[in-house]
């Protein structure tokens, strides 16, 4: 079915936060995303080239569109679009506080980058780490943006948005709560542990002061040489990997 100006300004609005909550849906685009969330999520529309369709005789949607490279371009959000793009219906997660207990979680604490959360969860579903909570000031899991930066890594982490602070105080009071602070314990020299929330906060004032009362270790990520004049901080993504990255090399023991 040729697709219509309609339907490419419908695939447009989604860029729109408002919109992709009264529809329920989100955008993927390109071969590679399409691919890892298709088997994740339910689909509702494909607009695809004649190449891509004839390729994946397979892949089925409540509407499925043949495009052109020109019509492809003004329904896209990239620069330079890529064959397909899909609209996902939003899952919906709930989460059991027992389960948080047991393994390794990420509390995002007012991150505004769509990027920066994009990259977080495609982290986090490299070093295995399966919930990550988000404050509700923290930027949308949906947007088109942040859908691209993970890489397909949401098919496999749910994204939860919640009241931090109810969170943690819902938790064992012997479960550990890390932050990252400036002056903080050197990271490399913490004994971590194996289950934990790790809290990371916003690009520019870091963890609010409401859940900094709460963390129970402070660690900080050193610099090297510890005296060398450097950049005053990390981007959060870069941290988080950091972070996600030691936390995992002593679990390995």
């Amino acid at each position: 079915m040729a697709i219509g100006k309609t339907k490419i300004k419908f695939i447009r609005s989604l860029e729109q936060k408002k919109y992709r909550k009264e529809f329920g849906l989100f955008v993927a685009e390109g071969p590679k995303l399409v691919d890892e969330l298709y088997n994740y999520f339910d689909c509702h529309l494909i607009a695809a080239t004649k190449e891509w369709l004839r390729a994946h005789p397979t892949y089925k949607a409540d509407e499925v569109y043949e495009i052109t490279q020109e019509e492809l371009s003004k329904a896209s959000a990239l620069k330079t679009p890529q064959q397909v793009i899909a609209l996902f219906k939003q899952p919906t997660y709930q989460y059991d506080v027992r389960e948080i207990n047991k393994g390794l979680c990420l509390a995002l604490d007012g991150v505004q980058d769509p990027g920066n959360l994009g990259t977080i969860i495609r982290l986090a579903d490299w070093f295995g780490i399966e919930h990550v909570f988000c404050s509700f000031d923290t930027a949308d899991i949906f947007n088109t943006k942040t859908i691209q930066a993970t890489m397909g890594g949401m098919a496999r982490v749910k994204v939860y948005y919640v009241c931090l602070k109810e969170l943690i105080n819902s938790l064992d009071t012997n479960i550990p709560i890390y932050g990252t602070f400036l002056d903080g314990d050197d990271l490399y020299d913490k004994s971590l542990s194996s289950r934990g929330i790790i809290i990371m906060g916003n690009e520019g004032k870091g963890i609010s002061p409401e859940l900094e009362q709460l963390v129970t270790d402070r660690l900080y990520i050193p610099n090297h040489p510890v005296n060398r004049e450097s950049a005053e901080s990390l981007n959060v993504a870069i941290a988080t990997a950091i972070t996600c990255a030691e936390f995992r090399r002593q679990a390995r023991g």
